[in-house]
């Protein structure tokens, strides 16, 4: 017989949250009712640490049918159509079984996005490792992460259309997976997960239970050390083929009207989303843990009802409609067992047949769960950092070391740079047919069939600027990823994220977690974009080191009229190529290399300010970016962003398969300071030379800067006479790098 005075440790719970459960139940728990206590408690089930903090963001708008509560949020794009879309992370898993880990969190979105009654129709996903180049164990991980989300999506038969990829040392102990899913749906058929009416019954549906995932959620509220390699039990297994069955089942049973609610059982099992429907709805719930099915006949209560075996769908539905449902499931070969009842006494309780193994109110698993306000105070890192920023001698000793040739080739080489065609090539990118901007540009975008709309996305996080400076660098995240829809015709109606973060107790990682979350609010209400979903994931540390604060933002836009979508190309021979938003020789105090790629190129140093950005001018430049390609003026749009200016010139180029004359005014007669820094709220337009005199009244209306910089020609790029170089040669490099890397 366990004692349960002493376990409580070995299942997360702090000491206080065991008098706690203690004072609940009037009595001491039973290991069972400990270890369902455990993992609705865990950070990862209860946002125990930041709760408090997300409750303040904007989350409703015009288009906002349902914001964050439920498995995904839902954006009304008209025609009775909705999308349903939600971010998550799979960092811990991903870290000590990368295939599997990866593979399982492509697979619990998808789930997300068709328990709200949508047919999942992209992925996307944003990964972060540590340098690939000097390290085995990264490109073992960064191979297995892709082949797990490739797999699992190409099975599926879900295009991933797009993403990020980023690589640092600050990963190299806890890499970073968060997947997104995008469904679209019938308003009329959406799905929410609220338990209702005493005596209606909860179905589960798909695999067989089995011990794979036990503890998981309380895994991923842990900082991951030498320990963790033997965890890996608590990494769950993926099956995709069983997942596109089980999405067909419920996608039927909507559309025949047969279901009142549907969940899915993600982390912590039929525990947490039991618990969850039950909750959601103000009742009780009667679970019967014999009549689950089994994959292993020996699992105990507690096994079966924390097991995280995936393909698993929980359904509400009237008993009468049981038998009918029974036989659809019998007709795909799939389980379909009524395991549990709604009571309306407010208790969880747990039965092996008629024997009674736990009884739990459930309010105290959810509503009543702990709540913590951690200390937060600023980082004494930041005391100095802010002030460690490039001199004049250090970029001539640059140029002194190399041809600005050889520094440009250098950049469009690093592997946060250069094309992840070698990532995205692995993916079915083009699977149902509506992919209308291929990965790479400023932005993904899918057709809505039958229709003349798209919706483009972005994902977009830096975890460098928010390093320096953690409000400055998630409200440039927000705004990246809207200047990219911008960039393409969209407007950003919604977005998700994935805030990843160190351990919240930790005074210093809370006061980023904070101020990351301000600066969120502050872009999101300029901007005026609500967030519809979106997962908070703490504890990424390995060894005491926590990763860069690293918010991730995936944000929706909404394009009326697909014929005009642009993206990120050169298209014509002599047109010619503006920059808007900031005229470079506008000397700011800030010199915007923060943080930048050209520092940790060739400094390897994460240092200076974060750049500035003003969101009023911003909105205003998006705003621009979308009324110049409403009236077709302009043939291509690229937000300027990592890398700079240069770096942007050449992805435009070699997209369009097309040379540039560039000649652009210096930013203090410094070429590698214009070139390379990473200053905000800037695009790079193409337009017709007849279309200019229009796009520059159109700046002066919006009060945005507008410098012709240079013509679209020949084969060459050519910067200031001090960069010339084929457009074949910059491509070969650009596309091939992380191939070259990866085996080698």
């Amino acid at each position: 017989m366990l004692d349960v005075e002493k376990e409580y440790i070995k299942l997360g719970l702090k000491e206080n949250e065991f008098e706690k459960i203690k004072g609940f139940l009037k009595r001491n728990p039973n290991y069972l009712e400990l270890s369902i206590y455990s993992v609705m408690w865990s950070e990862h089930c209860s946002y125990k640490s930041s709760r408090p903090l997300l409750k303040n963001f904007k989350t409703t708008g015009t288009y906002v049918l349902q914001g964050p509560g439920e498995n995904a949020g839902i954006l009304d794009i008209g025609d009775n159509q909705a999308i349903v879309f939600k971010m998550e992370s799979h960092n811990h898993p991903s870290a000590v079984e990368p295939y599997q880990g990866a593979a399982t969190g492509i697979g619990g979105i998808i789930r997300d996005i068709f328990a709200m009654g949508a047919r999942p129709i992209c992925s996307l996903n944003s990964l972060r490792f540590g340098k690939i180049e000097s390290s085995q164990h990264q490109k073992y991980l960064f191979e297995m992460v892709v082949k797990g989300i490739g797999d699992y999506g190409n099975c599926m038969g879900i295009p991933t259309i797009g993403g990020e990829v980023y690589f640092d040392k600050t990963y190299e102990g806890n890499c970073l997976v968060n997947a997104m899913s995008v469904g679209i749906a019938q308003q009329d058929r959406l799905m929410k997960s609220k338990a209702f009416g005493t005596g209606n019954q909860l179905v589960l549906m798909g695999s067989s239970t089995g011990r794979d995932g036990i503890h998981g959620a309380t895994f991923a509220s842990d900082e991951l050390n030498e320990k963790s390699e033997a965890r890996r039990p608590s990494v769950q297994v993926g099956d995709p083929f069983m997942e596109k069955v089980l999405l067909e089942v419920c996608l039927e049973l909507i559309e025949k009207k047969l279901i009142l609610g549907l969940q899915d059982m993600g982390a912590a099992g039929i525990t947490s989303s039991s618990v969850e429907m039950a909750s959601k709805g103000n009742v009780g719930l009667d679970i019967d843990v014999a009549k689950v099915p089994l994959r292993e006949p020996s699992m105990v209560p507690y096994e079966i009802m924390i097991s995280e075996s995936q393909e698993r769908m929980l359904a509400l539905i009237e008993p009468s409609k049981f038998a009918e449902i029974k036989n659809i499931c019998n007709e795909w070969n799939i389980n379909c067992e009524a395991i549990g009842t709604v009571t309306d006494n407010g208790l969880y309780r747990i039965f092996k047949g008629r024997e009674l193994l736990g009884e739990i109110p459930v309010k105290t698993l959810t509503d009543e769960a702990p709540v913590y306000h951690h200390e937060y105070e600023k980082p004494k890192y930041l005391q100095n950092i802010s002030d460690d920023i490039l001199q004049e001698e250090d970029y001539k000793k640059i140029e002194k070391k190399y041809s600005h040739n050889e520094i440009f080739k250098r950049m469009i080489a690093s592997p946060n740079i250069c094309s992840k065609k070698w990532v995205w090539e692995q993916y079915d990118h083009m699977v149902q047919t509506n992919t209308a901007v291929l990965p790479g540009h400023d932005s993904s975008v899918i057709r809505i069939k039958n229709t003349k709309k798209a919706i483009a996305f972005s994902c977009d996080g830096n975890g460098r600027y928010c390093y320096l400076d953690p409000f400055r660098g998630a409200l440039i995240a927000v705004a990246e990823t809207s200047r990219n829809l911008a960039c393409s015709g969209a407007l950003p109606i919604g977005l998700t994220d994935c805030l990843n973060f160190g351990m919240p107790e930790k005074p210093g990682i809370f006061w980023q977690f904070k101020n990351a979350i301000d600066g969120i609010i502050n872009a999101c209400e300029t901007l005026d974009i609500p967030v519809i979903s979106g997962n908070v994931s703490f504890y990424n540390e390995s060894f005491g080191k926590a990763i860069h604060p690293t918010p991730v933002i995936a944000t929706a836009g909404l394009i009326k009229d697909v014929d005009k979508i642009i993206d990120s190309a050169f298209k014509d021979e002599n047109d010619d190529i503006v920059l808007i938003g900031r005229k470079i020789n506008n000397e700011s105090v800030n010199d915007n290399m923060g943080g930048s790629e050209f520092l940790e190129v060739f400094f390897e140093k994460v240092s200076g300010k974060c750049p500035d950005i003003d969101i009023e001018y911003e909105k205003r430049l998006q705003r621009l970016c979308l009324d110049l390609i409403d009236g077709r003026f302009i043939k291509s749009a690229h937000d300027v962003s990592s890398g700079g200016l240069a770096v942007t010139i050449a992805e435009s180029c070699i997209y369009g398969k097309m040379g540039a004359e560039i000649n652009a005014s210096l930013l203090g007669n410094n070429f590698l300071k214009t070139f390379y820094s990473e200053p905000q709220s800037q695009i790079l337009i193409s337009c017709q030379p007849e279309n200019l005199e229009k796009i520059e009244k159109y700046c002066i209306e919006a009060k945005i800067p507008f410098e012709k910089i240079g013509k679209v020609k020949g084969t060459f790029i050519s910067i200031n006479s001090e960069i010339k170089i084929g457009i074949s040669e910059i491509t070969k490099i650009f596309d091939n790098n992380i191939e070259k890397i990866m085996t080698h």
